[in-house]
């Protein structure tokens, strides 16, 4: 009998260990300790047996049915174990391969332009003022000797949102930096009410701007920085000594020259368009327009709080991202725009 139950447990073995899959191996085990398993067949015939053969019997089977059992659990994890051994090979990390390197950052091109533009003028002696870019007509145009249906309105299409000023006025998105000019100049007067001198007012007034204009060389928006000085002996010839040393100072150029066209703009008088021309390089010779200026209109100067009579002086404006241009050698403003890494790369 005892060699019966060895020959059943050695052909479960046997048959377990051929299971190449979880399923064929239950296959296997219904043979043998399933429900008619060969096992199970000798458990249900021991009914018919005398009480002490019962007994022995019975022992030798369930011992051949731990045996049976174990070499089941033994084979099941065998299978498991392989089925995790392919999954990890599946699933494999080569950690050979380079990683993924996240490349160091770096300032927008326009932003190295604004930031040099601003400590060459605070070299001088210039505060940056700061101001909202959601401005009053009052503060756009009208402060600036350009008031209601003046035809220099036109020329700088402004974009209007729907919230109203107190003059029934919509407000505008600035089309310029100009206001941040007349903001300063209030701020200015009184923080120094009751002082027997006032300071002059030098400022720079940097920050984006908008108009309806869109092409390789313009933007609906773009970035402006406007100077202003004003005091009671402040000439014209103030402002060509400091617009020449800044812009050497920024294109590191001594040969730079200067050119001052006269035109026309409602805040200054009189007024001129500033030209530069290279004498080495690949835009040399070329005159290259970058600033408008004149000397402060004075019904401008009134609307800042100052007895024009008292304070006189200059204000003038650039295109930081026409500098920008030129200083780098950009052919198209619109590549400020894109956010394309393998041009802002080569600024980092």
């Amino acid at each position: 009998m005892t060699t019966d139950l060895d020959s059943i447990v050695a052909s479960a073995r046997e048959a377990f260990g051929q299971a190449p899959t979880p399923a064929e191996l239950e296959n296997a085990k219904a043979q043998f300790i399933g429900k008619s398993g060969r096992i199970t067949e000798l458990m249900k015939g021991l009914a018919a047996l005398a009480v002490d053969e019962k007994k022995s019997r019975g022992a030798a089977i369930n011992q051949a049915k731990q045996a049976i059992e174990a070499a089941l659990a033994e084979r099941r994890q065998a299978l498991a174990d392989q089925e995790l051994e392919l999954q990890l090979k599946a699933e494999a990390l080569d950690v050979s391969l380079p990683g993924r390197q996240r490349e160091p950052g770096g300032l927008h091109p326009v932003m190295r332009t604004m930031e040099r533009i601003e400590q060459i003028f605070a070299s001088m002696g210039f505060d940056v003022a700061d101001g909202p870019e959601v401005e009053s007509d009052w503060h756009s145009f009208t402060s600036l000797n350009n008031p209601p249906n003046h035809p220099a309105r036109s020329m700088q299409d402004t974009f209007y949102v729907d919230i109203q000023g107190d003059d029934g006025i919509p407000y505008n998105l600035r089309p310029h930096t100009s206001p941040m000019q007349v903001r300063y100049a209030h701020a200015h007067i009184k923080k120094y009410a009751g002082h027997a001198v006032m300071p002059e007012i030098r400022v720079i007034a940097p920050g984006r701007t908008y108009r309806v204009d869109s092409d390789a060389t313009h933007s609906p928006m773009f970035h402006q920085c406007e100077g202003l000085w004003l005091g009671e002996n402040v000439s014209f010839k103030d402002l060509k000594v400091v617009f020449t040393d800044f812009c050497r100072r920024f294109f590191e150029s001594d040969d730079l020259q200067l050119r001052f066209r006269p035109s026309f703009f409602p805040f200054t008088e009189p007024s001129a368009e500033i030209d530069i021309q290279f004498r080495h390089g690949p835009l040399a010779g070329k005159w290259l327009e970058v600033a408008g200026s004149g000397q402060v209109h004075p019904q401008v100067v009134r609307n800042m709080g100052l007895d024009p009579e008292q304070f006189i002086g200059f204000a003038f404006g650039m295109g930081p991202d026409r500098l920008t241009m030129l200083r780098y050698g950009v052919n198209d403003l619109r590549l400020y725009f894109e956010g394309d890494i393998r041009f802002l790369k080569q600024f980092r």
